[in-house]
């Protein structure tokens, strides 16, 4: 693995280069954090992972594109500050709620996170994740997390 590429399905077939990462400027590490997104958020839009694929040393996100990025509660950028991981809501309706932050040493520990389906969210106790997102804009891995047991809207 050398080269991880998104593409943007546009439709009908036809997919769109959208953006590079290489070795050595970013890590395997990372490379595999990324894979492992629900969501992609890059200059004020959000898109959704839907296809995971290699190439040879080159692997591939495909990504669909869903539109404006909309804002949580308390969003700050962690651009050169970093690695983060913030914990929210999933709802819409309560303003994507922040209920913790934390900074990881490395990608290998944002990857514990992001490899399980409840995590341990410090002050508040185990949740479901729902989805996760690396938010390009901010610097910054989100976690969306639900009350254990809770049922799907």
């Amino acid at each position: 693995m050398e080269k991880l590429t998104y593409y943007i399905d546009k439709g009908n077939g036809h997919y769109e280069p959208f953006y590079e990462y290489t070795i050595p400027n970013v890590g395997k590490d990372e490379f595999y954090a990324r894979q492992l997104c629900t969501y992609f958020i890059m200059r004020g839009t959000q898109y959704e992972l839907t296809s995971n694929e290699m190439n040879g040393e080159e692997d591939i996100l495909v990504l669909k594109e869903i539109g404006r990025n909309l804002l949580g509660e308390k969003e700050i950028s962690f651009r050169g500050k970093g690695l983060h991981i913030e914990f929210r809501s999933p709802e819409e309706r309560e303003n994507f709620k922040l209920f913790a932050r934390i900074s990881c040493n490395t990608h290998f520990d944002v990857l514990r996170f992001l490899l399980k389906d409840v995590v341990d969210v410090p002050g508040i106790g185990q949740r479901c994740v729902t989805s996760s997102e690396i938010d390009e804009d901010r610097g910054v891995y989100v976690l969306y997390v639900k009350n254990l047991g809770e049922k799907e809207d």
